[in-house]
């Protein structure tokens, strides 16, 4: 929560343009790594014992929100460089002193900085993914 804080204020203070970006579904996309197993929901007219195996995340599992940024990382970090200091925010140099600064906070994705033209390269890869 500090690093947004001072996103924003980093922002208000240059005077650069704040988008966010709300992520549909975001927990749907992620990949498990591991193996889960649930039992088969009620409504269905199943064996009693029988489990179903997950394939993907979804809503209420608590490994979703990590499946889902860890396939997002991996995205975003194939156009700009992860922060060491907090791996939520990601940052773009320009050749011409330019920065462009992408932090996510669960579901939602907040862009800034002072080069538009990168910004608008950003949020049609995004589009896309």
């Amino acid at each position: 929560m500090n690093t947004i804080k001072i996103l924003l204020s980093l922002a208000a203070n240059y005077g650069w343009s704040l988008q966010q970006f709300d992520v549909k579904n975001a927990f749907l996309h992620g990949n498990l790594e591991e193996e889960i197993y649930i039992e088969v929901p009620p409504r269905f007219n199943f064996e009693k014992g029988k489990v179903c195996k997950l394939r993907k995340a979804f809503y209420g599992l608590k490994q979703s929100s990590r499946a889902w940024f860890g396939r997002f990382a991996t995205v975003v970090k194939a156009m700009r460089k992860q922060s060491q200091g907090d791996h939520t925010l990601f940052i773009k140099y320009s050749t011409s002193g330019r920065v462009t600064l992408l932090i996510v906070y669960v579901d939602d994705i907040v862009v800034t900085g002072n080069d538009q033209a990168e910004i608008d390269i950003l949020k049609w890869c995004l589009n896309r993914v």
